[in-house]
């Protein structure tokens, strides 16, 4: 059989490769055999006997590499490819300088790597490749990938650590090149940090095709060598948690609907741990709980709201105070009446990043047993033009009591989270954390570099910064000043208005002080992930799609908390 996406091999002059295992007729060519078995019986009896007594060829040997293939095709069965690491020259005249795993392997193929890579070209760049064949049997393929400065550590200009990004990027460049030879599996150098190695391979061989024809070849990645199996392992789950997020908000908004939404959660959190619980809230339930705000959003859409509960029990003692997430869960947001224009109205398919987000951290942190109580909530719906949807100027009741002017129904993202956080309240949280992809300003003020938090809690904000630093899925402290209270407290019909008076200034800032009226807990931030919804090339180890962030920060922070006996 051919390589993954190429079809069958072609016919070869007098050899053919049968259907099972490599095994191969020594027979004439395909229309030339059948001109004999047309002849006569006799023939066709010699014919048969033939096929019988054909040798059978393993497809990839032991200790031998790849079988002989026709006419110099060569199939992808049984391949692997290997991806090594190379740290910058220190001096112009200094040999490559490889990780443990590159100096071991140049060690077997005699220096020969080493010879290569000196006269195929310039020493390596960060993050760019080189490619060579044939050094190893069990490696016809094998990648170096540029690693730049070793032991740079962490940046405090760039606020993440230089060596893990370095990595990450690295080893998904090299996982990709491997990807685009056809071959199915790649094992991957640990770079001296397994974890960012595990998770720039998973990430960066990661693509949404769920709806196509053709498909890129499936690269499945191996540590190579047994140094870090647990911390691979770990950067795997990692990894694979923001591919969950990805995922979800990459899937058109007709295939994930608030319902199905909340099903591929709850399937995803049953298959990884036992200790916890799913509630799929009906809008009964919603009513019951009187969350207007919430409420006003989802009635301008046919689809049924849902509101998402997730318990997980990872502690030990059931009564300890939670972590609480919670996620904006817009699955499709047109704008309502306030319409938003068309060109790229397809992103907001997008719009329950939050959501995403959050629920993804959960089941990460499910996967890993973290030892942390923690509940997710997820408001999910769409924001639809229709008869029955909100109109500019109307006046809708949150849950805590407060009414608001709705004076754009395109700010309904916050709607959603105020009867949300009051929810929140419920559980004695430890800390409330909130994200949503809630303002375009917030795009405006910091791009694609970092996750704009506000927050009335130093503690808080130092474990979500410290964890950015690890992930490299930075955060940024923004304003919670009173200056942007007073500009949605003045209102003249309601006590909240859900736009700043003061329209396009500061709407990030504003929109995160009309969240903080309906938060009395002590620890709270608002996430806003508008910015790094999705990734065109800013994050190399990204493919272009929506981005999933900042997934595996928030699986940092959780974990930073669990190992934070402070009581707050």
């Amino acid at each position: 059989p051919g390589a993954p996406g190429r079809g069958p091999a072609p016919e070869a002059r007098g050899v053919r490769q049968g259907q099972r295992g490599g095994t191969r007729s020594l027979l004439p060519s395909l229309p030339a055999a059948a001109g004999l078995v047309m002849l006569l019986p006799p023939l066709r009896r010699l014919v048969r006997r033939s096929l019988g007594r054909a040798p059978a060829f393993s497809c990839c040997c032991p200790g031998r590499g790849p079988a002989p293939s026709p006419r110099g095709y060569s199939s992808s069965a049984g391949r692997k490819g290997l991806v090594l690491g190379v740290y910058a020259k220190e001096k112009e005249e200094a040999v490559p300088q490889f990780t443990n795993a590159g100096e071991t392997f140049d060690r077997l193929v005699s220096g020969k790597l080493t010879e290569l890579l000196s006269i195929s070209g310039p020493p390596l760049k960060k993050g760019k490749t080189r490619l060579f064949h044939g050094l190893h049997q069990d490696f016809p393929s094998v990648v170096v990938v540029g690693l730049g400065k070793k032991a740079a550590g962490v940046n405090n200009q760039e606020n993440w650590n230089e060596d893990k990004e370095n990595i990450r990027t690295a080893v998904a460049v090299g996982c990709r090149q491997v990807q685009d030879l056809e071959v199915p599996c790649v094992e991957v150098d640990p770079c001296g940090d397994a974890q960012s190695a595990a998770e720039g391979a998973v990430l960066g061989l990661y693509e949404y095709n769920e709806l196509k024809q053709k498909k890129k070849p499936v690269v499945t990645a191996q540590l190579h060598g047994s140094d870090g199996k647990e911390a691979w392992q770990k950067g795997v789950m990692f990894a694979e948690g923001q591919n969950l997020a990805r995922y979800l908000m990459e899937a058109p908004a007709n295939y994930m609907t608030p319902m199905k939404f909340a099903e591929v959660i709850e399937q995803k959190l049953r298959s990884v741990n036992s200790n916890v619980k799913v509630h799929i809230r009906s809008k009964a339930w919603i009513e019951e709980q009187q969350m207007g705000a919430f409420l006003s959003v989802a009635k301008g859409s046919d689809e049924p709201p849902v509101f998402l509960e997730i318990h997980y029990s990872g502690s030990a003692n059931a009564n300890d105070s939670p972590l609480v997430f919670v996620g904006k869960g817009v699955t499709f947001d047109s704008g309502g009446i306030s319409l938003k224009p068309s060109s790229g109205m397809d992103a907001m398919r997008a719009d329950m990043g939050g959501a995403a987000t959050v629920c993804s951290a959960i089941v990460t942190a499910a996967t890993l047993n973290l030892p942390l109580n923690i509940i997710g909530l997820a408001p999910l719906c769409e924001n639809m033009p229709s008869s029955r949807a909100n109109k500019p100027g109307d006046v809708v009741r949150a849950k805590n009591g407060k009414t608001i002017q709705v004076d754009n129904t395109d700010a309904e993202g916050r709607l959603l989270l105020a009867d949300a956080l009051c929810y929140a309240h419920n559980f004695n949280a430890r800390a409330i954390v909130n994200a949503a992809t809630l303002t375009g300003a917030m795009d405006v003020a910091l791009g694609s570099a970092a996750t704009g938090v506000f927050t009335n809690s130093s503690w808080l904000w130092t474990h979500l910064y410290a964890a950015s630093i690890l992930t490299g899925d930075r955060v940024w402290r923004m304003p919670l000043f009173e200056h942007y209270t007073k500009q949605v407290t003045d209102c003249p019909l309601a006590d909240l208005s859900n736009v700043g008076k003061y329209s396009r200034a500061g709407g990030a800032c504003t929109a995160a002080a009309f969240l903080k009226e309906f938060v009395t807990a002590a620890n709270w931030a608002h996430l806003d992930i508008a910015g790094v919804m999705s990734n065109k090339d800013e994050v190399p180890y990204l493919r272009k799609g929506m981005a999933g962030r900042p997934t595996r920060t928030l699986v940092e922070f959780a974990t930073r908390l669990s190992q934070d006996k402070q009581s707050v």
